[in-house]
C-alpha cells in the first residue's frame, strides 16, 4: 500500500512539474517583462528554467531541514536582486543561460543524491546560482513600464515557487515520500541538462 501510494505521488508530482516546464513561452521574452506587477508575478512562471531551479531551492531546503528550510529561500531572492542590479547597470556576466541550466542540474542533483551539504556550502551554492537568475531578469528591467512593481511581483512569485518546493519536500516525512523527493530531484536535474544542451547549441 505504501509503495503504491508513493508511486502515485511520484507520478503526480513529476507530471505537474513537466507540465510547468513544457509551456510554449520562452524564459526571457521581452513582452512578458514589459509591464508592472502582474508581469513580474507571471514572468518566473513563463520561464521553465527558472521554475525548476526555484522549486529545487525549496525542495533542497526542506530536505536539509532547519535552518536551511528558511535560509535557502531567503538567500536566493536577496542575491538574485544583486544579480538583477548588475543586469540593470549593464555589468556583463558571461554564460548566463549556462549558469541557469547548471543551477537546475546542481540543485536537482543535490536533492536526487540526498546530499546533506553543510549549511554554508548549500547557501553559497544557492547564492552563486541566484546571481545568474537575477542577471537574466535584470537586463529586462530597463524596458519595463514600472520596474519597481515588476521587481516586487517577481520576488513574490519567486517566493511562491520556493514555497511550492518546500511543500513538495514535506512529502519526505510520509511513507515512501523520500523516494518521491529524490525522483523529483532527478527530473529537475534532467531538465537542467536539457537546458544546458540547448544553451550550448
Amino acid at each position: 500500500m505504501q509503495t503504491t501510494r508513493a508511486t502515485h505521488w511520484t507520478t503526480f508530482c513529476v507530471t505537474a512539474l513537466l507540465m510547468l516546464v513544457m509551456q510554449p513561452a520562452a524564459a526571457h521574452e521581452a513582452e512578458v517583462a514589459s509591464g508592472g506587477l502582474v508581469s513580474g508575478l507571471l514572468h518566473p512562471l513563463a520561464g521553465p528554467d527558472h521554475v525548476v531551479a526555484m522549486v529545487a531551492v525549496g525542495l533542497w531546503g526542506a530536505f536539509l531541514g532547519m535552518p536551511a528550510l528558511w535560509l535557502l529561500p531567503v538567500v536566493f531572492p536577496l542575491v538574485m536582486a544583486l544579480g538583477g542590479a548588475a543586469g540593470v547597470l549593464g555589468i556583463p556576466l558571461p554564460a548566463v543561460e549556462v549558469g541557469i541550466a547548471l543551477s537546475a542540474m546542481g540543485l536537482g542533483g543535490a536533492v536526487a543524491a540526498a546530499w546533506r551539504a553543510p549549511l554554508p556550502v548549500a547557501a553559497l551554492m544557492v547564492a552563486a546560482f541566484a546571481v545568474f537568475h537575477g542577471h537574466a531578469h535584470g537586463t529586462e528591467l530597463p524596458d519595463a513600464a514600472n520596474p519597481l512593481a515588476y521587481s516586487v511581483g517577481f520576488v513574490v512569485s519567486t517566493g511562491a515557487l520556493h514555497l511550492a518546493g518546500i511543500g513538495l519536500g514535506g512529502l519526505e516525512q510520509r511513507p515512501g515520500g523520500a523516494r518521491v523527493v529524490r525522483v523529483l530531484g532527478m527530473v529537475i536535474a534532467a531538465i537542467g541538462l536539457g537546458f544546458l544542451v540547448r544553451a550550448l547549441a
